[in-house]
């Protein structure tokens, strides 16, 4: 007899900074292995399984990130109850937001629409020791003008082949980006942050592994005088075989808005 099976999607939030990104990993802190975790200590006896809408890398943080609780045999009861036994028990770097019962043909990743990552950045002076798990700190000077003009070259749809790592042949690496720009951070806000902070924002359908990090480095080592505007302009060409000699750290990344359809 087939046993019956329960669906839910679940948001969260959390700050990556001491974890090894989201995927479980043997010998490793990662989200998903403090997620699953939680969950047995909270769903005693219970068969389930999680699928995550996508994953993060070590040290980045997510304002709107999402799973999917399969869970057999029975409901349950009381979604706002069981909300707040699983924050009551999840570290308080990790906080689900919300709980809501989803049908069968619901596949988090597959009902995905949209992502908005933010990357937080400063440059000159070095940062309060504080700012380090929220924004990444570029000592040198930037030309942040030439920085916000290059954004635009990434919109639209173009071969990023150039800005992953372990590209493959047969992978397909055209992505369309939707938006692309730089402004003064208003996501997040302390008294230790810099005086004054940036905001790289991109929105895309989907992003291949270290794509926005790359994009980010990219743009620093051109306000930093090490790559011109025609360097971009060539980088996103397939024909062009460019290695950047920059990724962008992981900390001052986050998933900032998850759409689904």
């Amino acid at each position: 007899m087939q046993k019956e099976r329960y669906y839910y999607l679940i948001e969260l939030q959390f700050l990556g900074f001491r974890y090894s990104g989201w995927q479980k990993q043997p010998g490793q802190k990662t989200i998903e292995s403090m997620l699953l975790k939680t969950l047995k200590f909270v769903l005693p006896e219970r068969k389930f399984k999680i699928l995550g809408a996508g994953r993060t890398d070590a040290k980045v943080s997510a304002l709107h990130a999402a799973f999917e609780l399969f869970l057999d045999d029975a409901p349950l009861n009381d979604l706002i109850e069981f909300k707040a036994l699983f924050n009551r028990n999840l570290p308080p770097d990790i906080r689900i937001t919300s709980i809501l019962s989803v049908d069968k043909d619901f596949n988090v990743i597959q009902h995905s629409k949209e992502k908005e990552y933010v990357y937080l950045f400063s440059y000159g002076q070095k940062n309060h020791p504080f700012s380090a798990p929220f924004i990444a700190n570029i000592q040198d000077d930037l030309d942040l003008e030439l920085m916000t003009k290059a954004t635009g070259l990434f919109v639209g749809n173009h071969d990023f082949r150039n800005y992953t790592t372990r590209h493959q042949e047969n992978t397909n690496s055209n992505r369309s980006i939707k938006s692309c720009v730089i402004q003064e951070n208003t996501i997040l806000k302390a008294n230790f942050f810099p005086e004054k902070s940036y905001a790289l924002h991109i929105v895309s359908e989907g992003f291949m592994r270290y794509q926005v990090r790359m994009i980010m480095g990219a743009l620093i080592l051109l306000g930093k005088g090490e790559l011109s505007l025609n360097d971009i302009e060539e980088s996103l060409k397939p024909e062009t075989v460019f290695l950047l000699s920059y990724v962008a750290p992981g900390s001052g990344l986050l998933l900032n808005r998850l759409d689904f359809q």
